[in-house]
């Protein structure tokens, strides 16, 4: 063949022509469904697509009419050809180059062959396509004078478009009417739309030529059931997608072709506006503002356009473009001049040079065309140049990836493992969506690859794994599409709040979550709804309002099952009736400090109720009184004191001591009970209501169980610390440091409480009394005391000495045998000295000295009390050794005497036996008695 010369085969045989049928028109004129039908009433058929998409879209339709055996899909990277296949459906590049072989031959969208870059194909298979008994040129209008000139005998059908399509001008973006397609023409403004309408809309669909077709489907498909109002696509969208859209509205208007930025020709507007509107419902398309120049000036079609387009009045075709689709083989130059040959044929157009062609020209010049020899070599190197650059690698990178395959390819096939571990390379899901299309790209360029039958060995095999990636990855890529430009909640929500609150589809999970349609819009805890924190800003508001639809019936339901079923969950914390860490009413009592009123007590609903309805809130509030009632009675006995406190015939004396026993919550000190004021008389009457006058403290001992503190301290009555299981004694350290739990006292560096210390010091006084009883006439007699009982509950046998000590027992300690001495250990000695008057005064004016003055800090000599707490009695230093042992030193200075720091006139001798209180042993001739 000649350069310029145009070859035999482009002139189509008479006989052949005789049964070609071209049916054009515009977009929603069925001429698709038309040739479905006529193709499954021949024997056998085969249709050609423009995308791999519609192919499949369309190989559903017929397997649904023929069966699986019966029809075959074949694209350049997906072969499904049962050996009894009679129907093909393929793409126009994998369409056999073959005539007469089946019944019938459609070619849908013929009007690409004025497509630079993929033209030549179309128009080579317009050429030279036909079927024994039918062929079907389908296309726009543009392409009748093509028809007229390359097939003279075809018969031509102009079919009308089912519905109308007007223009509606130029729209906001958040007032876009539903079942809208947003077209753009860059990635970048692609995602731009898709995330306003996620913020306005609750997200859109996206459609881009550079997702793999498993994607796009995946993404069409949940537009059409409705789970997204809005598509956004690329020009992709004017080409084999079915859609039921009512309008398109265009984000811009120009395009980058290849070679530069252009506005699309009315006929390409047409063709992406056509979308809008099926089959008999009407469609609109438009523009939509705030995407013009930059300049101020609003995006808009001219009055031209919209004519054509709405009249669909298009410039014919005046040329289509070809390339010699069946070149020699005999070289390398030879295939090149023939693909560079130029038609003489007026209608034809010379095709601009393709990424397949540029591959080889530039291969063609580098040293890896020494390795191609023969017509075989040069066939199956032409092959490889055509491997389609799936990546957009451009021409020298795809170029390189093409002669790193040429070189595993000339030595025959490539090996299975070699492939299967590329395939492996690319099989991971992880990564954002630019990254995902970036391995879909390349998994596409792997099963094309595949899909070669001489090129790769287990073929099948290999084919099958890459379909199994490309297919997880394009699942993962619509999920992160989803997950970034659709919030499926909003897109309900939309859909639901016009409607009336019983109607809209809240329903409350048993984990508290609030669903529309399985999208949690919030939860509630408690009774207080949250919104899901994972809402924007703009989603709050609408959240909100759609769950307090729904919350006054939720709620009410709700209060009832808690009455009823899920009463013991509640619980009392913080002076409250909480429930799920909420509070549901605040808890008062009547009275007021120091009154010693503790009577029914009264329940504030909260805020987290105001919305159950009236009747729902008044019978919550009924139920929550009754279980509080049932819950406070461990606190009988401090109720029992508040009615004595109101008793006239107690006396004041009584009432003022009741009082103050409330106040402290069933414990308090003989020091700060004022027993000075109570007339002995009175006291059998205040045992009878269970109080117990201690030796250093006066309690209510019911009031000292575990269940009355838990209780006192969770309804904010005491704020002391607590101590859960009221141990008999704590340990050093199992407390904060100066606060003790209450009902405790000290116990050198233990802690015991007081009933169990009263226990103790009661031991103590009767083993006293023995022994006075026993010689009356001798003065302050020594006894012995066993401390069993005070080790048996706990404490520490030296802890118990310094107990003791606080009550006015003064040890001896025995002396220890000397070395070598047998015998039984002599016992210790025990004395009882209470504090005499004048050494409390004493203690009182020296405490008062120490004490700092208008907020000046003490001296670094000042004695300090390192006893923390408060309301504990105060004690000296203590030395628990033998007299033997013992050594004072007066004034306070260092050993060996010396100047004494402190000038002040000296104390009273100190006490050097254990530590006691004072002023708590005025009356205790009385505790005797009595």
């Amino acid at each position: 063949m000649t350069v310029g010369v145009v070859p035999q085969s482009l002139t189509p045989r008479p006989a052949e022509d005789a049964h070609v049928r071209a049916v054009l028109g515009p977009t929603n004129t069925g001429k698709t469904h038309l040739a479905i039908e006529r193709m499954c009433g021949h024997s056998s058929g085969m249709m050609g697509f423009p995308l791999r998409l519609l192919a499949r879209e369309v190989y559903d339709r017929v397997r649904a009419i023929k069966g699986d055996r019966q029809v075959a899909l074949i694209t350049g990277e997906e072969r499904i050809e049962p050996p009894e296949a009679r129907y093909f459906l393929c793409t126009a590049e994998a369409m056999p180059r073959s005539t007469g072989e089946v019944a019938f031959v459609a070619l849908d969208e013929a009007q690409l062959g004025a497509d630079p870059e993929r033209g030549h194909i179309f128009t080579d298979r317009l050429m030279h396509m036909r079927g024994r008994e039918e062929t079907m040129i389908l296309g726009s209008a543009t392409l009748e004078p093509m028809v007229k000139a390359l097939i003279p005998k075809a018969e031509i059908t102009s079919r009308p478009r089912f519905s109308t399509l007007s223009h509606a001008g130029v729209c906001k973006l958040s007032r876009l009417p539903k079942r809208s397609a947003v077209v753009a023409f860059s990635v970048e403004q692609v995602y731009a739309m898709a995330e306003a309408l996620r913020r306005f809309r609750g997200g859109a669909a996206v459609v881009m030529g550079a997702l793999s077709p498993e994607t796009r489907n995946k993404q069409v498909a949940m537009f059409q059931a409705g789970e997204v109002d809005y598509i956004v696509a690329t020009d992709a969208i004017g080409m084999g997608l079915n859609l039921d859209l009512d309008h398109v509205a265009f984000a811009a208007l120009s395009k980058y072709d290849g070679r530069r930025k252009r506005r699309l020709t009315p006929s390409e507007m047409a063709q992406i506006a056509g979308r809008a509107g099926r089959h008999q419902r009407d469609g609109t398309f438009g523009t939509l503002s705030g995407t013009g120049k930059g300049d101020g000036e609003p995006l808009q079609f001219t009055d031209e356009e919209v004519y054509a387009i709405e009249e669909h009045k298009f410039a014919p075709l005046t040329h289509l473009f070809w390339r010699e689709a069946d070149p020699r083989f005999d070289s390398l130059a030879s295939l090149i001049a023939d693909l560079e040959a130029r038609p003489d044929n007026a209608v034809l157009k010379a095709a601009p040079e393709a990424i397949d062609l540029a591959v080889l020209k530039r291969l063609a010049g580098d040293s890896i065309a020494e390795t191609v020899r023969g017509a075989g070599s040069v066939r199956r190197f032409w092959e490889a140049c055509s491997l389609p650059d799936f990546r957009n690698l451009g021409v020298e990178q795809h170029a390189r990836f093409v002669a790193r395959l040429w070189d595993d390819l000339r030595g025959g096939y490539l090996g299975a493992d070699f492939v299967a571990a590329r395939i492996a390379e690319l099989d991971r899901m992880q990564g954002d969506i630019d990254t995902l299309q970036g391995r879909i790209a390349a998994i596409r360029s792997w099963a094309y690859i595949c899909q070669r039958p001489d090129w790769v060995l287990a073929r099948d095999e290999m084919a099958a794994r890459a379909r199994a990636v490309e297919a997880k990855l394009s699942d993962a890529l619509h999920a992160r599409l989803t997950e970034r430009f659709v919030n499926r909640r909003t897109t309900l929500l939309m859909k639901s709040l016009g409607q009336d609150a019983s109607a809209l589809p809240v329903t409350l999970e048993p984990d508290g979550h609030l669903t529309v349609e399985g999208e949690s819009i919030g939860r509630l805890e408690g009774f207080r709804f949250h919104v899901d924190p994972s809402a924007g800003v703009a989603d709050r508001r609408m959240l909100l309002a759609a769950g307090e639809k729904a919350l006054p019936a939720l709620l009410a339901e709700r209060a009832e099952w808690l009455l009823s079923k899920g009463i013991a969950e509640l619980e009392i914390s913080g002076g409250a009736i909480r429930w799920q860490g909420r509070a549901l009413a605040e808890i008062a009592f009547p009275g007021h400090p120091g009154s010693g009123n503790f009577g029914t007590p009264r329940l504030a609903l909260t805020r987290d109720v105001a919305l159950l309805p009236d009747s729902a809130k008044a019978k919550l509030e009924v139920g929550l009184t009754a279980w509080l009632e049932q819950q406070l009675e461990p606190l009988e006995p401090l109720r029992k004191l508040a009615e004595a406190a109101r008793d006239p015939a107690a006396g004041s004396q009584a009432r003022a001591l009741v009082i103050t026993l409330i106040e402290a919550r069933g414990v308090i000190s003989r020091e700060e009970a004022g027993l000075e004021n109570l007339p002995k008389e009175m006291r059998p009457y205040l045992r009878k209501l269970g109080v117990t006058f201690g030796a250093l403290d006066i309690f209510d001992a019911p009031l000292l169980k575990p269940a009355p503190r838990r209780l006192l301290h969770a309804l904010g009555l005491d704020t002391r610390a607590v101590q859960e299981a009221m141990q008999p004694v704590l340990a050093e350290g199992s407390w904060a440091k100066g606060r003790l739990p209450a009902g405790y006292r000290y116990a050198g560096s233990q802690a015991i409480r007081v009933d169990l210390a009263e226990k103790i010091f009661r031991a103590a006084f009767d083993a006293r009394a023995k022994v006075v009883a026993a010689h009356p006439k001798e003065r302050n007699r020594s006894f012995r005391l066993d401390l069993a009982l005070a080790v048996s509950v706990g404490l520490e046998a030296e802890n118990a000495r310094r107990l003791l000590g606080s009550a006015g027992f003064r040890c001896d300690k025995a002396r220890a045998l000397p070395e070598g001495a047998q015998g039984p250990a002599a016992p210790d000695r025990w004395y009882w000295r209470p504090r005499r008057p004048e050494e409390r005064e004493a203690r009182r004016e020296a405490r008062s000295a120490e004490r700092p003055r208008h907020g000046k800090p003490e001296r670094k000599d000042a004695r300090k009390d390192n006893r923390p707490g408060e309301g504990k009695p105060q004690r000296e230093k203590r030395d628990d050794r033998p007299k033997g042992e013992r050594r004072d030193r007066p004034g306070g200075g260092k050993p060996g005497g010396g100047k004494p720091r402190d000038t002040r006139p000296p104390l009273p001798k100190p006490d050097t036996g254990p530590a006691r209180a004072g002023g708590a042993f005025d009356k205790l001739a009385d505790l005797l008695k009595g």
